[in-house]
């Protein structure tokens, strides 16, 4: 999806390429989600526990972060409709089904990112567009 995203972003400004498709527009933000080093907290003893590393990042490559605590039960739901992930012992949602919620709540509840393209980045480093 990583790579059929950055190609869309890409061909999205190339008028010929699908005219079809109504004038070429150009994002004006693109985001990679990510986790940075400080924020990994109980991620990191979750996932080595069936062998597995969290790729984080230097927190200086996060420029956003959003708290979705507002939204989290809509967002384990999302995460739970995953049934056969949800249902296996290393699969992330299958771990999070065994925590406490509490502990689950606070993995979920915020969100980073790393602003990756076209423009620079907005002022505020909690808003996702320009």
């Amino acid at each position: 999806m990583h790579q059929i995203t950055l190609l869309a972003v890409e061909a999205a400004g190339l008028a010929h390429l699908h005219p079809e498709a109504g004038s070429p527009w150009q994002p004006t933000a693109l985001y990679a989600a990510t986790h940075p080093e400080s924020g990994v907290g109980l991620l990191r003893p979750l996932l080595e526990g069936v062998g597995k590393d969290v790729l984080a990042v230097p927190d200086s490559y996060v420029t956003t972060s959003v708290d979705v605590t507002p939204g989290a039960d809509v967002k384990w739901r999302a995460i739970l409709a995953h049934r056969s992930e949800a249902a296996r012992p290393r699969p992330l949602p299958g771990l999070l089904a065994r925590l406490p919620e509490d502990q689950r709540n606070e993995i979920i509840r915020t969100e980073f990112f790393t602003r990756l393209s076209p423009t620079p980045a907005p002022d505020d480093p909690h808003r996702l567009t320009a």
